[in-house]
């Protein structure tokens, strides 16, 4: 299985290059399935019904969310009904939505896709490691599921590194999303799990994380609460991983970054 996965995708920028080449992707990489991180789809904070159904018809299979879940309102009643949109797993029982998605492909094949949010740094949240572990009790890799997808929304690299050893051979892949800077560490762990510990931020970064300079630059050197930061709106560089699997037992055969636009070098997997 061919799979693509777009980290945090930032403001109009983010959302514009999501929507451009999505399309062209799947054609060029041959691409079964996509998912896109889009917690901060809009203006920076949180993710439209309207943006979502855009990235759906763009060709995103399933989008995730993480700590910006709720900040558009609008997005409650969306998720409740919408399953391919997903929040972290181990937010508390009776929050609207789910964790995780079982999406079946045109041809048969099932892919889970499950999101977690880490806890150091981040706001207080059930055990991520539980959760999963929980969610992994249910569905096994090779058998309910031909690809498992975890995202693992963190502010700690140790953290996310630990989830990645944590689920090794246990699913197809463990990609982090939430720091906005693309990690040069994608690698095959020991029992066959893909893993990266940041997608990057699909957005402009001539940008602090994909903010505007001069507000988010006061708020570090004067310490003082300022302007309310807005995205940068500059062309947006497209980062994700490119993962290949095996359908027979759901591993990975390969991991690839991939960049695409903006400001920064270009990657493209080799084909």
């Amino acid at each position: 299985m061919r799979i693509l996965l777009l980290g945090d995708l930032l403001g109009r920028s983010g959302r514009d290059a999501a929507v451009k080449h999505i399309p062209e992707l799947r054609a060029s990489l041959r691409l079964d399935f996509v998912m896109v991180n889009a917690e901060n789809a809009s203006h920076g904070f949180g993710l439209g019904p309207d943006m979502a159904e855009a990235l759906f018809a763009a060709g995103a299979d399933v989008i995730t969310l993480g700590n910006h879940a709720w900040d558009r309102r609008e997005i409650i009643p969306y998720i409740a009904n919408e399953k391919r949109l997903i929040r972290p797993l181990n937010y508390p029982p009776g929050t609207p939505g789910a964790g995780a998605c079982l999406a079946t492909l045109p041809d048969g094949r099932k892919v889970l896709v499950a999101q977690a949010m880490g806890r150091l740094f981040m706001d207080p949240m059930d055990c991520p490691f539980r959760a999963v572990d929980d969610l992994l009790t249910r569905h096994r890799l090779g058998v309910t599921a031909h690809a498992i997808l975890l995202d693992i929304h963190a502010e700690a690299s140790s953290e996310k590194m630990a989830f990645g050893h944590a689920f090794d051979g246990r699913v197809s892949a463990v990609a982090g999303t939430h720091t906005h800077v693309p990690t040069a560490d994608h690698q095959i762990l020991p029992a066959g799990t893909a893993y990266v510990t940041d997608l990057g931020m699909c957005g402009d970064y001539d940008s602090v994380i994909g903010m505007q300079k001069a507000a988010a630059l006061n708020r570090f050197i004067r310490k003082m609460p300022g302007e309310k930061l807005s995205p940068a709106e500059g062309e947006a560089t497209l980062c994700g991983a490119f993962v290949e699997t095996d359908d027979a037992t759901g591993l990975a055969r390969r991991i690839e970054p991939l960049r695409l636009g903006g400001r920064l070098a270009p990657v493209f997997p080799a084909m």
